[in-house]
């Protein structure tokens, strides 16, 4: 290919372009290519050649047809496609198979920890101190911390929970919750916070939660990306990060590292609330008989 914008984007769109100088052992490959484009996007040109039992150069040949040099440069192109996202990465092979794609140009670890520190830096520049004080303040203000994370954010609603309670804030996890709901979310008031975590898109049940903090005055606090930004009735404060570009790590520690700056800086603002908490929890796990079961 002379320029690659001449090149259309979707793998059906280039397919229909050249749709007239196509073999039979093309339309098979394709077959191959279409149905699994994941796979073929990992794939090289004898490898996808064998899965639709043609010979290997047919691979090479059908490039050419649709105007690439080679296989490579055909094969760089799928995954180009697959690593710009859309509605791909609605599915997780799909994010997890970009990730791999990234990663052969160098190790695996390596790719995930400059994915990691990338992603770090972007919420460092779009992330500001002002944000966690907004959030720190709330929930130092508050009676009750609800928080709420959906899929792998179920995980870091639970630790923001446990960090919350230990540091003396009555936090409850309302993803371990979800088969109680009704009466847990019964007890909220307008004293109360809710601490959503949403990345990629809000579920249903999530918005479900906002609408009946909003209808009980309940403060809705959200760290999101643009795909869980569509919140409505808007948060009383959002903190708006990306977990990284399609094909990245998508990563975890950045929510995590936000939510840790938050209990940190909430005990900067309580008045050692925060510290006499941890201190007694330490004495009594000490004492309790409990410590080698507590973590």
């Amino acid at each position: 290919m002379d320029k690659t914008s001449d090149i259309p984007q979707p793998l059906g769109d280039l397919i229909s372009r050249h749709s007239t100088r196509l073999t039979d052992a093309d339309t098979r490959l394709l077959d191959v290519l279409m149905q699994d484009p994941i796979r073929a996007a990992m794939e090289n040109g004898t490898e996808v050649s064998f899965r639709a039992g043609v010979h290997p150069a047919s691979a090479v040949r059908l490039a050419r047809r649709l105007g690439f040099k080679g296989y490579p440069e055909f094969r760089t192109f799928l995954q180009s496609n697959l690593m710009e996202g859309g509605s791909d990465f609605e599915s997780p092979a799909a994010r997890m198979a970009a990730r791999l794609v990234k990663a052969e140009e160098g190790g695996l670890l390596d790719s995930v920890i400059e994915s990691e520190i990338t992603a770090l830096r972007q919420a460092r520049n779009g992330v500001s101190d002002g944000d966690v004080r907004a959030f720190a303040e709330r929930i130092r203000d508050c009676r009750r911390v609800f928080v709420f994370g959906r899929g792998h954010f179920a995980a870091l609603s639970a630790l923001i929970a446990l960090r919350l309670n230990r540091s003396g804030y009555e936090a409850i996890d309302l993803a371990s919750q979800v088969h109680q709901l009704a009466e847990v979310l019964k007890t909220m008031t307008s004293d109360d916070v809710v601490l959503l975590l949403a990345f990629r898109r809000l579920p249903a049940l999530m918005q479900e939660v906002r609408e009946i903090a909003a209808g009980c005055g309940a403060t809705t606090l959200a760290i999101t990306d643009i795909g869980g930004a569509r919140i409505d009735p808007a948060p009383d404060h959002q903190i708006l990060v990306s977990r990284g570009d399609p094909g990245e790590s998508q990563s975890l520690v950045v929510p995590m590292t936000i939510s840790n700056a938050v209990i940190l800086d909430l005990a900067a603002i309580d008045d050692g609330r925060s510290l006499r908490s941890l201190g007694a929890f330490k004495a009594f796990r000490a004492t309790s008989g409990l410590s080698q079961v507590l973590l």
